[in-house]
């Protein structure tokens, strides 16, 4: 893990958003596709604007990327505001040219007799491309990685889970009230995630400095999914100004 510090968050959303940009041009001149997982929420939106700046500014093509995201909501129509498939096209799949067929968002309408072969299938196809080049992640309150709640296995992969009461109490005011927010979810697991060659991962504002401080300067523990990313060779912790710190 190497932590590198933001005097401000947008600056590490450029930073973030260049070195995949980069990298993509990179694997366009070798004539090879790149596999990028992607997350949502507030966080990486600024990745996501500068992405499509560079697309519609400097001609950054994405014909040859394939994305993965992370979760989904159960339950939730691909038209649902709050689904994670709306998010995405909302943000970053609507204005650049990255084939649809190309995209890999969890369904959250499986029927659930269907979930456990879907969610071995997600897994078939991120190994079949030779798995995630480029990993992006936030993280939750309570340390969650993806919907990879405390106490997950480090070896899990894809999979319906069950949401924590703090991930759904989080999650309310988006919903409106506590009861229109899903109980479950699909999510890529932690094999899954720490399983990409490169992650970048990002957490801004005042909430997230003591997670973020528990994540990263005390033991890797089940408790806190974030921990695990202490082991991962290639893994940037971008940090802003209140969320800032010194690698143990």
């Amino acid at each position: 893990m190497i932590i590198e510090n933001y005097k401000r968050s947008y600056l590490a959303g450029l930073e973030v958003a260049e070195r995949i940009a980069s990298y993509i041009r990179k694997t366009q001149l070798e004539n090879k596709h790149c596999v990028l997982g992607l997350a949502t929420g507030s966080t990486p939106i600024s990745v996501y604007q500068e992405l499509v700046r560079m697309h519609k500014r400097e001609n950054l093509s994405f014909e040859n990327v394939y994305t993965f995201n992370l979760d989904e909501y159960c339950g939730l129509r691909k038209t649902h505001m709050e689904s994670y498939y709306y998010f995405m096209f909302e943000h970053l799949f609507s204005y650049i040219d990255i084939p649809h067929k190309n995209i890999h968002i969890p369904d959250g309408k499986l029927r659930e007799n269907d979930i456990h072969n879907y969610c071995l299938d997600y897994e078939s196809q991120i190994s079949e491309l030779g798995g995630i080049d480029i990993q992006i992640l936030g993280i939750g309150r309570n340390g969650h990685l993806g919907f990879n709640e405390p106490n997950c296995d480090m070896n899990s992969i894809t999979r319906k889970i069950e949401l924590t009461e703090t991930t759904r109490i989080d999650a309310t005011p988006s919903f409106g009230k506590l009861s229109c927010v899903p109980k479950h979810a699909l999510t890529m697991g932690m094999q899954t995630i720490l399983n990409a060659r490169t992650i970048y991962f990002m957490a801004f504002g005042e909430s997230k400095k003591q997670i973020v401080e528990t994540a990263f300067t005390k033991n890797i523990t089940e408790e806190v999914p974030a921990s695990f990313l202490q082991s991962h060779p290639r893994c940037y912790i971008c940090l802003d100004q209140y969320t800032n710190i010194t690698e143990q």
